[in-house]
């Protein structure tokens, strides 16, 4: 059941007795009257107690988004991103998870739907990380969108895995601009990545399991060479559904990754999926 709210739904926590939040809190109470959801939004639960705003019938944060956040998180290891950058940032979601997971880091990310970057850049507030994290309206592929230039620990992109002309446009808020290749397709995020990164930063991206040829096309083409490289897998016996990427300016070794597999043959959370979770302040 969520409980309704004057403007919009705020949805309540689903988490097992004895389960404390970890991470950094969100913004102390009482938020100002702006950030709460408004009429045809909601307001779920993220990462510990950090929340984000969503459209009720718009695009939502996803496993993509928790995949990435966590593969990059993995990626970096043991040296925290003092910058990071999410390209196409959608609602924020990856913007968030890696801000809730490195709390003194400063983060940018970039988005072209004014609806998106309004929920974003709420969610930020909400959860205290509007002073060292911003969204900027804009095309990623705009070099003027992120002018600092190669300044970024990290960089991570969520991109549309559609081509044009390969399904229709949807006429649902959000829907379209998130699922079809409307600016760009991984290539054109690879590109974008490249202009940004440090001299020993990571890019982290996600694509379709048909895109492998694409994927490591557009790095080449970027000056990139994949690193690390995993397969998702919904469901134990199922195809892949998308694979997480990193990657470097410099060219290393490559070692194979068993897939992440999400579920068991009987529909429940894996270990490993369990310890993803974990990781990124959700109830495993």
């Amino acid at each position: 059941m969520s409980a309704s709210h004057s403007f919009g739904i705020v949805r309540p926590p689903r988490r097992p007795a004895g389960w404390l939040p970890p991470g950094p809190a969100p913004a102390p109470e009482p938020h100002p009257v702006d950030l709460w959801p408004r009429p045809g939004e909601d307001l779920c639960h993220l990462a510990g107690d950090w929340r984000i705003l969503q459209l009720v019938r718009g695009h939502r944060w996803s496993l993509d988004d928790l995949v990435t956040a966590w593969f990059a998180a993995e990626a970096v290891g043991d040296s925290p991103p003092a910058r990071f950058a999410d390209l196409g940032c959608g609602i924020g979601a990856v913007l968030l998870l890696l801000a809730w997971r490195f709390p003194a880091a400063r983060g940018v990310g970039v988005e072209a739907q004014p609806v998106s970057v309004d929920l974003a850049r709420r969610s930020l507030a909400w959860n205290g990380a509007a002073g060292r994290c911003e969204v900027r309206r804009a095309d990623l592929r705009d070099p003027a969108s992120i002018p600092e230039g190669a300044a970024f620990d990290l960089v991570t992109a969520t991109p549309p895995y559609l081509p044009v002309g390969s399904a229709r446009g949807s006429s649902r808020m959000q829907w379209s601009g998130c699922h079809l290749e409307l600016r760009g397709g991984v290539e054109e995020y690879c590109e974008a990545a490249a202009r940004l990164l440090a001299p020993d930063g990571w890019f982290v991206t996600c694509a379709g399991a048909m895109q492998d040829g694409r994927v490591r096309s557009g790095a080449r083409r970027a000056g990139l060479h994949v690193v690390r490289r995993r397969e998702v897998i919904p469901r134990r016996g199922k195809r892949p559904l998308f694979i997480v990427w990193a990657m470097k300016r410099a060219m290393r070794t490559v070692a194979a990754e068993a897939p992440l597999v999400v579920r068991d043959r009987d529909g429940r959370w894996t270990d490993t999926f369990r310890v993803v979770r974990a990781a990124m302040g959700m109830p495993a």
